[in-house]
């Protein structure tokens, strides 16, 4: 809605071309997101279990707290806990105490979950290039990286 509503003359609605950016973007967002989704399941792995075992796969001895990884996926702990059981029933991780917090766990990767991991990363770098980075220009890249860096940034 770009134009003014009854009354509402404090609301600072978007312009025609902030709205296009806007609407433009979203639609980025959503195409690039379904091709790669999409791309992932046919390997057998949504898009979090990819996050996640990723993720492990960097962390020193494939280990990370549920506390830090539900913070870099900005998911709530137990949203986490619950997704983690079901990689869990797959194999894919383990969970361990973590001793320096009592109410928390450690999610470990797997053996299984490393080989799913790599096999399933040749396959999404494709997808990801074919969705994403194969249709810019390296000045492309380079200004997309630059605002993503200003959208990301603490609210000024």
């Amino acid at each position: 809605m770009s134009t003014k509503s009854s009354g509402d003359e404090t609301t600072p609605w978007l312009t025609a071309d902030e709205e296009r950016a806007w609407r433009a973007f979203r639609r980025m967002v959503a195409a690039v997101q379904a091709g790669t989704v999409r791309d992932l399941g046919a390997v057998g792995l949504s898009e979090p279990d990819y996050e996640v075992l990723s993720t492990l796969s960097e962390r020193p001895g494939r280990t990370s707290s549920l506390h830090e990884q539900a913070a870099k996926m900005d998911w709530s702990r137990s949203r986490l806990s619950r997704h983690a059981t079901r990689m869990e029933e797959r194999g894919l991780l383990r969970r361990e105490p973590d001793p320096t917090d009592g109410r928390g766990c450690l999610l470990v990767l797997t053996d299984h979950g490393f080989d799913t991991l790599a096999a399933a990363a040749p396959a999404h770098v494709a997808s990801v290039r074919r969705h994403f980075v194969d249709r810019l220009t390296p000045e492309d890249l380079a200004a997309l990286e630059a605002i993503a860096r200003k959208v990301e940034g603490p609210e000024g």
